[in-house]
């Protein structure tokens, strides 16, 4: 398992995931609004994790819908699983494990597909396969809405403002993780070409100023620390060391003036 692979497989943990979600969750919840998900209506979340953003969901389409959920990781089914029962939410979900590359669902079997945080996972290859499995079990007229974070907006301070954008441009050049990440803002020409039609996009930015609130502080320094170990190994700046440590002395993410921030992409388009 290669750095890039490595940084991927950790950043899949359910419990990161969810400091993530819960980090960014006004801005995430905000272009979940944007997606044009439809009451009453049959929605698939797609790579859905450990269940974030199942109830929101259940209050999009409301008692006259239903949800399904799938995740390629069997522990993040189970938990998603788990989650809803207990949440005891608004209308029916059914929460299993499956591959977005061959999703097991006759063709026009949902109103809308939401997909969240899982196309950096894919190569491009992969992604094609993915969108066109989403298209394919999206009934006419059905919406597919995807959103992922944008590695061209993240930085932090106090530190050198280019740290973050040289380090994703040298791990970007080979395929990988990294590359994936700097993808995002081409989202919309992948559903394109994917068949979707009246493709809308956005991407906005989302900022954390100090003193970080704990889940913003716990998931970047983490991610942060991710990073630095990547960065240390391409022989890139000694200013790594400051991240490297998530609970480290003088974490550029304690400052009196720290401030970190990224980019998220949602690409809309319709059967």
């Amino acid at each position: 398992m290669g750095l890039h692979d490595l940084h991927r497989a950790r950043f899949t943990r359910h419990t990161v995931v969810d400091t993530h979600f819960r980090a960014c969750r006004d801005t995430y919840l905000s272009l979940l609004g944007e997606a044009g998900l439809p009451s009453g209506g049959h929605v698939l979340d797609a790579g859905c994790g450990s269940g974030d953003y199942l109830p929101y969901l259940a209050g999009i389409v409301g008692p006259g819908g239903r949800i399904t959920a799938v995740d390629l990781a069997e522990e993040n089914a189970a938990l998603a699983a788990d989650r809803a029962g207990a949440w005891r939410l608004p209308c029916p979900v059914d929460v299993r494990r499956a591959d977005l590359l061959a999703l097991p669902y006759p063709d026009d079997t949902f109103d809308a597909a939401w997909c969240a945080n899982t196309t950096q996972y894919l190569d491009d290859d992969q992604l094609a396969a993915a969108l066109a499995e989403l298209r394919r079990v999206v009934r006419p007229g059905g919406v597919v809405a995807v959103k992922d974070l944008d590695a061209h907006l993240i930085t932090a301070r106090p530190g050198d403002p280019y740290l973050f954008g040289d380090f994703f441009r040298a791990a970007g050049a080979a395929p990988g993780y990294a590359r994936q990440l700097l993808r995002s803002r081409e989202l919309y020409r992948h559903l394109r070409k994917a068949g979707l039609g009246g493709v809308r996009q956005r991407t906005v930015l989302i900022e954390h100023h100090a003193p970080l609130p704990d889940a913003a502080r716990e998931f970047y320094a983490v991610a942060c620390a991710q990073i630095a170990g990547q960065a240390l190994a391409l022989s890139q700046s000694d200013a790594w060391r400051r991240f490297a440590d998530p609970a480290g002395p003088g974490h550029p993410l304690d400052d009196p003036d720290a401030y970190i921030c990224e980019g998220n992409v949602l690409a809309v388009g319709t059967v």
